[in-house]
């Protein structure tokens, strides 16, 4: 089922299993109608577990990966094959699966030794990629239970950053980070956000109201598509919908 807003498209699924299909099935589509229109297809993922789902099941559908780059929503600064790393459990559930080219693949180069040079670094291979500035035709977002997405946390100064579309972030949860910034998520074609549980509602809440006391609020995209799934949305969206 669907609930259309000026800004949002929701997509509430009655499982988190479902959800994860669905937004499968989207990025699939959104695949297929970019590699038609412009004969490529640029995508960032974020990290984490809860999206797994979502990369194993769009590693079962047959899609022209050759014409498709991947890239990096944000990455911890922790070693190649580090279990702390984004790229390592992409690779696993998605990247291992499917014939891509190699040179389609664009993980974040988060240990070298400085992390302001990483960042200047993949500016560069998006501007080579994606056009300057870099326009995604589709970026996965998380939200986490304080409001952030990507690694755009509360209180760090990345949250303020107009300048680059790449930038390092201050320690999180052990690791400092790199992460595109607003204005890179800003101009990407389509936002696709997955977030599902019981424990993501009022984030969720947050994120539909433009609410910009959490980072995820500012970002202020025009095109939102929002897989979730029932737990998450029940005590809010209403039985209705």
């Amino acid at each position: 089922m669907s609930k259309e807003h000026p800004d949002f498209e929701w997509y509430v699924s009655e499982t988190a299993d479902q959800a994860a299909a669905d937004a499968a099935r989207t990025i699939a589509r959104q695949i297929r109608l970019a590699v038609e229109a412009r004969g490529v297809c640029t995508l960032a993922f974020s990290g984490g577990r809860s999206p797994e789902a979502i990369f194993i099941a769009l590693a079962r559908e047959p899609l022209p990966w050759e014409s498709v780059h991947i890239f990096q929503v944000d990455e911890r600064a922790a070693p190649d094959d580090s279990k702390d790393r984004n790229w390592t459990g992409l690779k696993a559930s998605l990247l291992e699966k499917i014939a891509i080219p190699a040179g389609n693949l664009h993980p974040m180069p988060v240990t070298v030794p400085r992390l302001e040079e990483a960042a200047r670094q993949y500016v560069l291979e998006l501007n080579a990629v994606c056009g300057q500035p870099p326009i995604l035709d589709v970026v996965h977002l998380g939200l986490g239970s304080d409001g952030h997405t990507a690694s755009l946390v509360p209180g760090d100064p990345v949250l303020n950053e107009e300048a680059a579309d790449v930038a390092p972030t201050q320690v999180y949860q052990g690791n400092r980070r790199l992460t595109l910034t607003f204005p890179c998520l800003r101009r990407a074609r389509q936002l696709l956000w997955f977030a599902t549980g019981a424990g993501k509602a009022e984030m969720l809440q947050r994120l539909e109201q433009g609410d910009p006391d959490i980072p995820a609020g500012r970002l202020g995209h025009a095109c939102n598509l929002i897989f979730t799934d029932r737990a998450a949305v029940h005590s809010w969206l209403g039985s209705g919908n």
